[in-house]
């Protein structure tokens, strides 16, 4: 259920798209459109797992490392290829994982969460990036911020025309209050559908990292810890890359949780508890 709705959710991001282009740009707009998206898509297929740990300053880390041996003891269990393991210098308790598949992944875990989880519930959140891993769920999420990325473009484009002219009326082409108002709309909706899309892996990832770790108590009990902490000791993260991390590196609240990549995690909390009694 929860990849039909993924897959439910980037079809309507890809639509309106395409949509957007081909109001904005008619047939040149919708071929700009897709040409972007797909030059952007082979970029951070190939590059995103570079350029973010680069970025957060992470160092890897081999065999013997207590970090290296536990990823691989559950990549193992869970069927996977050994990942690269990375360590970020930063107190602030946060993981994620990167890479464009199973074959070419990296996990990734600050020295904050490293010093702050019991060993059980660090193993929690390792089976939860690795549950990315299974999942593709870097890839998917590198897609669909692409896409919003896109529709950005075109917004912006489209804002630069309906002041300085653009198409008007008496050529065939949309009022200019309209493709305004269009490029107003578009970014907005684009960002819903991607937060959207983003909030149904991390409960997804929740459920196989249960699975891999064996029982969801540990991965409850880090999200809690980790949240707590988080607040206490933020983390210096780039928004781009915020979708990524197993806990949001920064408060939202207001209308800004609409937009927010991950579930409150009070319900990722609950949705753990509730599989003990399967």
């Amino acid at each position: 259920m929860s990849a039909l709705k993924t897959a439910v959710l980037l079809g309507g991001l890809s639509g309106l798209l395409l949509f957007a282009g081909a109001y904005l740009g008619g047939q040149g707009g919708l071929m700009m459109a897709f040409v972007f998206a797909i030059v952007m898509n082979v970029g951070s297929y190939w590059f995103s797992d570079k350029i973010v740990l680069r970025m957060y300053r992470a160092s890897e880390v081999g065999p013997g490392h207590p970090l290296h041996e536990m990823t691989a003891r559950l990549a193992q269990r869970a069927g996977l290829p050994m990942p690269k393991v990375y360590i970020i210098p930063d107190m602030s308790p946060n993981a994620f994982a990167t890479g464009r598949n199973p074959q070419h992944a990296a996990v990734a875990a600050t020295e904050g969460i490293m010093r702050l989880l019991p060993a059980d519930e660090l193993e929690g959140v390792i089976a939860h990036e690795l549950a990315h891993v299974r999942h593709r769920d870097i890839l998917i999420s590198s897609v669909a911020a692409t896409i919003a990325s896109a529709i950005m473009m075109l917004a912006f484009m489209a804002r630069f025309a309906a002041f300085f002219g653009g198409r008007g009326d008496d050529r065939g082409g949309p009022n200019p209050i309209a493709l305004l108002a269009m490029a107003l709309l578009a970014p907005i909706a684009a960002g819903l559908i991607q937060a959207a899309i983003s909030r149904q892996r991390e409960f997804a990832a929740d459920r196989g990292g249960a699975e891999i770790a064996g029982r969801p108590d540990g991965l409850a009990m880090a999200l809690r810890r980790i949240e707590s902490a988080a607040k206490q000791i933020p983390l210096d993260a780039n928004p781009a890359t915020a979708h990524m991390f197993i806990v949001k590196p920064f408060t939202v609240r207001g209308m800004a949780a609409l937009f927010s990549t991950h579930p409150p995690t009070e319900d990722r909390i609950a949705a753990l508890m509730a599989l003990r009694g399967n």
